[in-house]
């Protein structure tokens, strides 16, 4: 965690975490901010938490899809819901992420990633999104796939998922701010309001 930004922890395979990823370039431009992007397996934690918010519950779903189909509008995002989920290939998307944040290419592929899952139903980290998710960012699938597998990438994953977990980090996205955790893109203000004056204002 470091004091100079807003730590930004996420998963791609986050339904609401679209929301985030999609505006959040334009965002720490427009207000001076630094974010600092943190990929990790939200799934894990859920697992050990026994944390199924979603799946075998179809009037709580039907609400998330409507809840993220009124904020996209709100936010001048295009979003066609029901998207695939959950994702197939959970795992390799953020290792993905983890890879091209390192080589500075990882940004514009989440976004290219997670554009393409909500405007044209393709799973992030599985064909078509993959490869031309890449090859929008300048990158070779074949490459980036065979790197994203390594044991570095691995244990980078991991370790960001234990600490994410240290820190008590349960969904996706969430930020945190000098010790403060606020979770969802709806908290994305406060976590601001934190950064900015050590406190909620109103």
């Amino acid at each position: 965690m470091t004091s100079d930004a807003i730590d930004f922890w996420f998963s791609t395979g986050s339904t609401y975490t679209y929301l985030t990823v999609s505006r959040l370039p334009a965002l720490a431009a427009a207000e001076g901010v630094r974010f600092n992007w943190r990929p990790f397996s939200v799934r894990s934690i859920m697992r050990e938490q026994n944390n199924t918010p979603f799946a075998g519950k179809p009037v709580k779903s039907a609400y998330m899809w409507r809840d993220i189909e009124r904020r996209a509008a709100m936010y001048g995002l295009r979003a066609k819901v029901p998207a695939p989920y959950p994702l197939n290939e959970f795992d390799l998307a953020n290792k993905l992420a983890i890879l091209g944040l390192r080589e500075g290419w990882g940004i514009p592929y989440i976004q290219a990633s997670y554009r393409r899952w909500f405007v044209d139903g393709q799973e992030p980290g599985q064909e078509p999104n993959l490869s031309a998710s890449l090859a929008e960012v300048g990158q070779d699938a074949a490459r980036c796939v065979e790197r994203a597998g390594g044991d570095d990438v691995a244990e980078l994953y991991d370790a960001a998922t234990q600490e994410a977990k240290k820190l008590g980090v349960f969904g996706s996205p969430t930020f945190a701010v000098r010790g403060e955790l606020f979770w969802g893109d709806d908290r994305l203000a406060d976590a601001l309001s934190w950064f900015r004056h050590g406190r909620l204002l109103p």
